[in-house]
């Protein structure tokens, strides 16, 4: 294990040193701050400020529409028109309502438009009608109709769209990590065994040593950076107020972290022999299609899941050593999942990652020394 351990640590320590990876957590981390912030903005209520010139009832019908459409409104009124009208002109106020006129600086906002409009034809109604004579009671009770009552046959939590959505991102950084660093180790492998650096390795440390070292080591280096960028979302996000985490939010980030270690390692040893059957990196793409074919896969199946997290493809795909990764975390987060359900899907995971390892190591030590490019069955025959 001190050869392992030693393997892992200079994976580790040149990678996370490596230009490449800093700019991309920067990136990363930047963009997912971003968007936060931008839905923060988005997502705040909307708010604006309107002057009336002289008295009347309109300020107060404008009040009610704004409270009830869910709308901040600051009404000021104003004794001159001209005074009105020189507050737009310096951003003191939105808009400016006088006589059935809205002025503005340039244009409209059309949300406060929409307020005064609906305003402004409820005054007019309520006019007319007294003016033909109705009973005030009874113009009340026809220009305020009781709300439309709403009964769903199968009501959803109104929390499990935030864990939907926490779910999503889980998914979404699954598939990013287990991709790029399941690329890292096979272009790793191939570069190692372009420049034969790995025959000095091999000259001292064994095969299943340097594989699972290198292994070690950037799989290590993608929960670094993944914990890394969760956390700085999920700062940006309580700081901003963007997103209401469900209670156990942090368990969730927990749960997705410990199920990148479990695809990583699974996806991990096939990535090592794709890196060792070809002699050169621009040969590396044809070998990891297969590869990327199916985490893109399993992507998609993900996606599928967390929008039906009890169907059968969800049910199947959880259990499914290549896709339980991209799958069982979102039906665990939406509790479609119970206990042992997880835990046979992890057991199934670690299985089948402790029969694939030795063969793709098998496979590596045979494959990496070869000067040119290996067919996988004369690699597989003779591991």
């Amino acid at each position: 294990m001190s050869e392992v351990r030693l393997i892992a640590r200079r994976e580790f320590v040149e990678r996370v040193r490596d230009r490449t990876f800093l700019i991309s957590t920067a990136i990363t981390i930047t963009v997912l701050v971003g968007v936060v912030g931008g839905g923060a903005l988005l997502a705040r209520e909307p708010s604006f400020d309107l002057g009336v010139v002289g008295e009347g009832p309109l300020a107060a019908r404008v009040r009610e529409e704004a409270a009830s459409g869910g709308v901040r409104l600051d009404v000021r009124r104003y004794a001159s028109t001209a005074g009105a009208e020189a507050a737009v002109r310096s951003g003191e106020v939105d808009a400016v309502v006088e006589d059935g006129t809205m002025v503005v600086r340039s244009e409209p906002p059309a949300e406060l438009l929409d307020l005064v409009r609906r305003a402004t034809e409820q005054l007019h109604a309520e006019d007319v009608l007294a003016r033909a004579g109705l009973d005030p009671a009874r113009i009340e009770e026809a220009l305020r109709p009781p709300p439309l009552r709403v009964r769903a046959l199968e009501p959803r939590d109104p929390r499990e769209r935030e864990r939907a959505a926490v779910a999503f991102v889980g998914i979404l950084a699954l598939y990013g990590q287990l991709f790029a660093y399941g690329y890292w180790v096979a272009a790793g492998v191939v570069e190692e065994k372009a420049s034969r650096v790995v025959e000095v390795l091999l000259a001292t440390v064994r095969p299943s040593q340097l594989l699972r070292g290198k292994m070690l080591g950037i799989g290590l280096l993608g929960l670094f950076q993944l914990a890394l960028i969760a956390g700085a979302g999920f700062a940006a996000a309580w700081l901003t107020g963007a997103l209401r985490f469900p209670s156990g939010a942090l368990a969730v980030i927990g749960l997705v972290l410990g199920w990148f270690l479990l695809g990583y390692a699974f996806y991990a040893g096939l990535f090592a022999v794709a890196g060792s059957i070809v002699p050169r990196q621009e040969d590396l793409q044809a070998t990891m299609t297969p590869l990327s074919i199916l985490i893109i896969g399993a992507f998609f199946v993900g996606i599928q899941a967390n929008q039906d997290p009890g169907g059968t493809l969800a049910l199947v795909a959880s259990l499914f050593p290549p896709t339980a990764p991209l799958v069982m975390p979102s039906r665990l987060v939406l509790g479609e999942a119970a206990l042992w359900q997880g835990l046979l899907s992890v057991g199934l995971t670690l299985g089948a990652t402790a029969a694939l390892v030795p063969v793709a190591t098998a496979v590596y030590a045979r494959a990496v020394l070869q000067p040119g490019r290996v067919r996988l069955r004369a690699a597989l025959r003779r591991g």
